[in-house]
């Protein structure tokens, strides 16, 4: 598989990596053994980076890996693994999210004992906490580096401007954001951002939280997913549209012998060399076809097909709820 490079100086890592929410049950019910059979198929498959964070499952993701890495000692070498804090609640249940370096070595040191690693290769701050300067922020991440816990620091969900900010304090080596044929916004401004300063743009939710699938999450699915049953791109009238609306693009995968998330994957990867899709699912059999769009390079005329069938500002629906739009930056 095609390698990039994390930051600016490395290390390199394979061009597809894993978000591993779906180690937890955030999108449906799932097992250990499950997602040591993803694991397995991740090695087997050259993919190298996995992304999680302290609150998926309220550490259940970070377990699992941790649990994988003392089954099989050999995948600490292989995997490059990633994780963030910062999301946290206040006394009173209500979600906060706190930058300050008590807080992030504090959840950093519970990520570490879960992972049973002496450091991760890439710690984030999960959401930009607005009481705190940006440049403070990196300061924080940045010593979690010096102390040894972290070999390189990245931020999620946030400005151009903000990670022009930071960087400037302490190199950012990744931004995370969603970023999709579906979610366009960081076009504006976040993706050419992470190329000027030399970070890698780490891009969830790359199939559009299944509608550049071949087989789109069912309304009763829908429903029993307490955060897809909020988001306005999946209201009855929305959910509709924007199945419509990806028949196509199912058709031109079929025709071009990929499957439609391989097809979502390859045109990501085709926006960069600085583009790391991180798909979660639980699914190996879906995890195959997307590592065989990883694997592919789209043709000019086959990028213009794809920007044909699914012209930019195609979804219906905003990408979050007001409630859920609290913590990400809006930028654009």
């Amino acid at each position: 598989m095609k390698q990039i490079k994390i930051g600016q100086s490395g290390p390199m890592v394979s061009c597809l990596g894993y978000g591993a929410m779906s180690f937890s049950d955030f999108y449906g019910a799932t097992t250990d053994e499950n997602s040591f059979a993803i694991l397995d198929e991740a090695m087997e498959a050259g993919v190298t980076h996995l992304d999680s964070a302290n609150v998926y499952g309220m550490g259940r993701s970070e377990r699992v890996i941790g649990d994988y890495l003392r089954a099989r000692p050999e995948a600490r070498d292989h995997f490059h693994i990633a994780t963030k804090a910062t999301i946290t609640r206040d006394a009173d249940g209500n979600r906060i999210f706190r930058n300050d370096p008590e807080h992030l070595e504090a959840e950093l040191d519970a990520s570490l004992k879960r992972l049973g690693v002496e450091a991760v290769d890439l710690f984030y701050a999960h959401r930009r906490d607005k009481g705190i300067p940006i440049e403070e922020t990196a300061e924080a991440l940045g010593s979690m580096v010096k102390k040894g816990k972290a070999k390189a620091i990245g931020l999620s969900e946030v400005s151009p401007v903000s990670v022009a900010r930071a960087h400037a304090v302490h190199p950012i080596a990744a931004v995370q954001s969603e970023y999709s044929l579906s979610t366009r916004s960081p076009e504006l401004g976040l993706v050419q951002m992470c190329d000027r300063i030399g970070a890698t743009m780490v891009a969830f939710s790359p199939v559009g939280r299944s509608y550049l699938t071949d087989n789109p999450l069912s309304w009763d699915a829908v429903q029993a997913q307490p955060f897809l049953a909020t988001n306005p791109r999946f209201t009855p009238e929305t959910y509709a549209a924007n199945l419509a609306a990806t028949d196509g693009f199912r058709a031109l995968a079929a025709d071009m012998g990929l499957a439609a998330s391989g097809l979502a994957i390859a045109w990501l990867l085709a926006q960069g060399d600085h583009v790391l899709p991180i798909p979660g699912t639980r699914s190996v059999a879906h995890f195959r076809e997307m590592v065989e769009g990883a694997n592919r390079v789209l043709t000019e005329e086959e990028l213009a097909a794809v920007e044909k069938v699914l012209p930019a500002g195609w979804a219906h629906g905003d990408r979050y709820s007001d409630v859920q739009w609290i913590g990400p930056e809006r930028f654009c």
